[in-house]
This record gives C-alpha cells, structure tokens and sequence, in this order.
C-alpha cells in the first residue's frame, strides 16, 4: 500500500501533467521571462507587472515553439495582461470557483520556463479574505495570499488548488509581503473589458481629494455620523465635478448611497460600474451641509 507521501506526490504531479498543456512563457521583458495561461481560446493572461513593452512580445508553447503575442489590453491596478495569439489550441485552462480559496489548503503555483519546461513550487493559502483594493488602485474579489515560492518566472504562472481547481494566476506585484493569486472571477472581469474595449473603463468626477478629520463640534452642529469625510483640492476645469459645481475645499461626506470617509471609498465608487448616472453628493461648504448632482463620467485614455 501506497503511504500518504507517495500519494500526495503522485496527485501533485498528476495536477502538473493535467494544467501545464495550458502554460506558456511570456516573453516580455529583458533578462527573464515570465509566465501566463491560455485563459481562453487565442487569449493568454498573465502578470501586467512582467511587461515592460507593449510591442515585440513572443510566448513559448509547450511544445517549445516560440510565436508572436499581441497585446490586447492591460490593467495595472489588478495587475492583468492580456494577450492574443495563434496556435494556442482550441482548449483553455478551466478556471474555478471564487470561493475555492481556503486557508490551510495546499496550492501549486504552476510556470513555465522556455528551457526547463513546467516549474512548480508548492505551499499553503495562508490568507484569505474579501474584496480589497490593491495598491495600484484596482479592485480584486478576494484576498489569496500564497506562502508558495514565486520564483522569476512564476508571476502569469497558474494557481491550482488541492481540487485541481485554476484559483487564478499568481503575481509577486500586489504584496511585499507575499505572492498572491489574481483571483478567475477579476481576471475574466478585466478580460471581457480589455477584449470589449481595450481597457477597463472607471468612473470619473475630474478632481483630486484628501481625507480630512471633521472636528466633533461641526459634526454635533450639522448632525453627521461622519468623522473625516474627502476634501476636495483640485477640479479639473470641464470635468463633471465643474460642471456640478464643486468647489476647493468642499469635504464630501456621501456620493450615491456610498458614505465617503475615506480616499478608498470613492475609488470603489468609481469602479462599481456607476459611468454615464447622476448621483446626489452631500458635502459641507463653509461650514454649512449642501447636496449636488453630478453626472458620472469615464475616465479619459487607458
């Protein structure tokens, strides 16, 4: 009888032969490449981090045959590239659940290098949690930290857990702490938009903000829950915050149903798919509550 080792081997290295047909690596940058995954028939995605140019991108197949990529979009706030290429074979990779992720469960952070072939490194889900926001301003369903070793060449490299479900894809670029996995349901959001569009469109106000601590006394006067709201230092001349009248210095304290006690929570507003509505704002001015509507807009280039 076979011991639990030698099982889990075997299972780790039948989860290897099953996802690295769908594995390819990414020829992007200078000194290394770095991996990606046939997400979709022709569509490869991998860590927008590992692209250092927008032109000239090759991938290597399995079989080791080296052919010109097309980059059809990227995103940096989630840290999503998208690629277009011929020869991929007609079948994807199938991506799981967004609630696969478990603490505790092994996942096996899967690449691909052009000379070695398949490279594998293993590890635990060490955390998970809900929707944040990364450090580059996008928006990630959850939270999947890795304790796995991402080596060069593993971010764009496949994340499949101990059900041989494809959580996502892994990248080093969204933590100093630890690799993460860029979870399937944000990368299919981002892959519809960047195929649809080129990019992924937001929601624009045209102004600049900084949090600010609302004294009790002005809170007690005006009879609000908020404790800091975003003061507003700079509009842009046309943008719809101008065309709405907004002002310097005008603290908001809620746009739409949103209260805005923080910069984080108007950047989540602008991304929950509000561009072309109008929304009350309530802001204090001079001391005094008002409301305005503005038209959402989107925001100008990629």
């Amino acid at each position: 009888m076979q011991s639990s080792l030698v099982s889990l081997s075997n299972e780790l290295a039948r989860l290897v032969d099953e996802f690295q047909p769908h594995v390819v690596a990414v020829h992007g940058r200078a000194h290394y490449p770095s991996s990606g995954v046939h997400w979709r028939p022709g569509i490869i995605v991998t860590a927008d981090h590992t692209l250092s140019q927008d032109e000239d991108i090759q991938v290597t197949l399995p079989s080791g045959q080296r052919v010109d990529a097309a980059l059809a979009g990227r995103d940096s706030g989630t840290d999503v590239a998208v690629l277009k290429a011929e020869g991929l074979g007609a079948t994807a990779a199938p991506a799981g659940a967004i609630d696969g992720a478990k603490v505790g469960e092994l996942a096996l952070v899967l690449g691909r290098s052009p000379n070695s072939g398949p490279n594998a490194s293993l590890g635990v889900i060490s955390a998970v949690s809900g929707p944040w926001r990364t450090w580059r301003g996008g928006r990630l369903d959850q939270y999947i930290r890795l304790d796995a070793t991402l080596f060069p060449n593993s971010s764009g490299g496949a994340v499949v857990d101990c059900r041989g479900q494809l959580l996502g894809i892994a990248t080093s670029g969204l933590s100093r702490i630890a690799g993460l996995a860029i979870p399937a349901s944000a990368i299919n959001r981002v892959a519809d938009a960047v195929l649809q569009r080129g990019y992924v469109p937001r929601g624009y106000l045209g102004v600049s903000v900084q949090p600010v601590a609302i004294p009790d006394a002005l809170r007690s006067s005006l009879s609000i829950a908020n404790r800091s709201g975003v003061m507003i230092v700079n509009v842009e001349r046309g943008g719809p915050a101008d065309q709405a009248g907004l002002l310097l210095g005008d603290i908001l304290l809620a746009i739409g149903a949103t209260q805005l006690e923080h910069v984080e929570a108007l950047q989540a507003f602008s991304d929950s798919g509000v561009i072309g509505t109008t929304v009350k704002m309530r802001l204090i001015r001079a001391g005094a509550l008002q409301e305005l509507s503005i038209a959402i807009g989107e925001r100008p280039g990629k």
